[in-house]
C-alpha cells in the first residue's frame, strides 16, 4: 500500500538525528526466502505540525490559531509580505518555453525594456527564451517552426500581469503567475525561477500540500499559515541565493497556478500575510503528513518531541503494514549479498517499539551495510522511520 505512495507534505525530507539508543537493538536473523513484515506509524519526518492531526483538530472544533499555537508552541504571532523566488526544478532545460497568450510580455531583467508578444507575433503558438553563452539570451517564437525574434545582452523573464502563463517542461506543462525568469545557476547552465507575491504564491502551495477539496477550511487555514512562515523562513536564509525555495516536497509542495482551488484560496485570504517568529525571526514551521502519534525533536524550542493529542488512529497513516520479501531487500542492497541478518538501533525514545529508527544494520553474505533509519525507509518507500519487524 505505502511502496509507491509520494509524500502527502513535508516541508523538509530531513534526516532523523542520530542520538544515544534509546534501548538495545532490535535484531533478526533472515532465513533464506524468508518474508519480512514492516509495521510503522506516521508518515513523513514527523516534526512540527501533522497535517492529519491539524485535520482532526479542526473536525474536533479547534480554529486555526489553536492548531498552529499547539504545533508550535512559544512562537508569536506577526505578519510578512514581498516576494518569492521559486526554482521550478522540474524544467530541467536550458531555455524557458511558454505558451503564446494574451499579454504575454518579455523584459530584458533589471530594465524597463519590454515586448508586447502578443501584438509583435499574433500567430505564434510558443515561446521561449534559450542561453547565448552566459551573458546574452535568444527570445524565439513558434509558427510553423521556431523563428529567432531578437537578441539581447543579459537576461531575459516573461510574464502576462500577474496571469497564468504555461511553462513546458519535458514531463508536460504547468501554469505559474508571477514571471518566469531564465536564471544562470552556474557556467553555461540556466534555471527557471518563479518571482510572484507571497500571498499569491500560496494559492499554489495549500492545495499542493493538502486535500483541499475534502479537507476543513480551520486545517487548511493552519497549512497557510505554517507555508507562509516556512517560505518567509527560507527566504531569510537566503538571500544571496538566486533562488529561495523548490517546487517540489524537499522544500514545501508548490503547484503553480494549475493547483489553485477556491477553497485554499479562502484560506489564504483568510489568513494574510499571518507568520510565525521565535525570537525576532521566523520560525523553521516544518511539517509532516502525520505524526503517527508523537513528534519529533526539530531542535528547536518550538518543535519539541511529545505525543501528539490530535493524532486519530482513524488516521490513513497512523499504523501501517507492508510486506516484503528478502530478496526485494537484497536487490535494493546488494552489497550484502543474501542476506542474513537486520538490526534496528538508535531508536530516538518516543512511542511504540522505542520510537524511530536511527540506524539499519544489514549483515550478509557478501557484508554488512549500515544507514540511517530515513534512508532505508526512503529506499524502501515506506512512510516513516517508525517501524518493525516480523521475519517469516
Amino acid at each position: 500500500m505505502f511502496r509507491r505512495l509520494a509524500v502527502l507534505g513535508t516541508a523538509l525530507s530531513a534526516v532523523v538525528a542520530l542520538g544515544p539508543s534509546a534501548s538495545a537493538a532490535d535484531g533478526w536473523d533472515v532465513p533464506h526466502s524468508a518474508r519480512i513484515t514492516i509495521d510503522g506509524h506516521g508518515y513523513g519526518h514527523g516534526k512540527g505540525m501533522s497535517q492529519y492531526g491539524a485535520q482532526h483538530a479542526a473536525k474536533l472544533g479547534q480554529g486555526y490559531r489553536q492548531i498552529v499555537g499547539y504545533y508550535y508552541p512559544h512562537t508569536r504571532w506577526t505578519t510578512a509580505a514581498g516576494s518569492i523566488r521559486v526554482w521550478i526544478s522540474r524544467d530541467l532545460t536550458n531555455d524557458v518555453q511558454v505558451a503564446a497568450r494574451p499579454g504575454l510580455t518579455a523584459r530584458r531583467t533589471g530594465t524597463a525594456q519590454t515586448w508586447d508578444l502578443a501584438r509583435a507575433r499574433p500567430r505564434a503558438d510558443r515561446w521561449r527564451i534559450v542561453p547565448d553563452g552566459d551573458a546574452a539570451s535568444i527570445l524565439q517564437y513558434r509558427s510553423h517552426g521556431w523563428h529567432q525574434f531578437r537578441r539581447v545582452s543579459g537576461l531575459l523573464e516573461l510574464s502576462a500581469h500577474g496571469r497564468p502563463v504555461r511553462l513546458y517542461t519535458a514531463d508536460g506543462s504547468t501554469s505559474y503567475r508571477g514571471v518566469l525568469k531564465s536564471v544562470p545557476s552556474s557556467p553555461g547552465n540556466r534555471i527557471t525561477v518563479d518571482v510572484l507575491p507571497l500571498e499569491t504564491y500560496l494559492r499554489g502551495v495549500v492545495p499542493a500540500e493538502t486535500y483541499a477539496s475534502v479537507w476543513h477550511q480551520q486545517a487548511l487555514r493552519a497549512q497557510a499559515v505554517a507555508a507562509r512562515t516556512y517560505a518567509v523562513h527560507e527566504r531569510a536564509d537566503r538571500r544571496d541565493a538566486v533562488f529561495d525555495l523548490c517546487e517540489t516536497e524537499a522544500c514545501q509542495a508548490y503547484g503553480g497556478a494549475t493547483a489553485e482551488y477556491p477553497t485554499s484560496d479562502t484560506a489564504v485570504k483568510a489568513t494574510a500575510h499571518q507568520v510565525l517568529t521565535y525570537d525576532g525571526a521566523p520560525a523553521f514551521t516544518q511539517f509532516t503528513a502525520s505524526s503517527g502519534g508523537w513528534t519529533v525533536d526539530g531542535g528547536a524550542p518550538y518543535l519539541p518531541a511529545r505525543r501528539d493529542r490530535w493524532d486519530s488512529p482513524k488516521d490513513p497513516y497512523h499504523a501501517w503494514t507492508v510486506p516484503f520479501r528478502d530478496t526485494e531487500i537484497e536487490a535494493a542492497w546488494p552489497a550484502v549479498g543474501d542476506l542474513a541478518r537486520i538490526e534496528l538501533g538508535q531508536r530516538d525514545g518516543h512511542g511504540e517499539w522505542g520510537g524511530r529508527v536511527g540506524t539499519v544494520t544489514l549483515t550478509g553474505s557478501a557484508g554488512t551495510v549500515t544507514l540511517t533509519g530515513s534512508d532505508f525507509a526512503q529506499r524502501l518507500q515506506l512512510a516513516s522511520s517508525w517501524f518493525t519487524m516480523r521475519v517469516s
